[in-house]
């Protein structure tokens, strides 16, 4: 997708890593950054998360310009993935619209106003400087 950066994916049942299921959360991934790149949201990063939790295989963040943005892009998002029959995500947030988490399974989408996504830095925690699981023995 244009204007995304990659820093390194499952939504229906089946065996784990199974074509089905990635080519569902392939879809549901390009689902969320086409309505980003639609609703003109900044600085989208995506994280992929593969090996590093179990929360998701992937994390998305982008930035909208004002509380209205960021909640205008979130309802497009959670339109989208009901029309394209991915069903109900999870949803965090709208409310104050300052942080909105979309959590669609094997895809988690934020987004922040520009501040308060430069408070929390989810980039730098889930980002390539994290260790990847090497251990200090004593």
């Amino acid at each position: 997708m244009p204007g995304t950066e990659t820093l390194s994916a499952h939504l229906q049942p089946g065996a784990a890593g199974s074509d089905t299921e990635t080519a569902s959360s392939d879809a549901l991934k390009a689902l969320a950054l086409g309505c980003l790149d639609e609703m003109k949201a900044e600085e989208t990063v995506e994280i992929d998360l593969a090996g590093k939790t179990s929360l998701a295989d992937t994390m998305i963040i982008a930035s909208g310009r004002s509380q209205r943005h960021v909640g205008s892009i979130a309802d497009k998002i959670i339109q989208e993935m009901k029309a394209k029959g991915f069903g109900n995500a999870r949803v965090e947030g709208m409310p104050a619209c300052d942080w909105v988490l979309i959590d669609a399974g094997d895809i988690l989408v934020h987004i922040f106003r520009p501040e308060v996504r430069g408070f929390y830095n989810l980039e730098k925690i889930w980002g390539v400087d994290r260790p990847t699981g090497a251990r200090l023995v004593v």
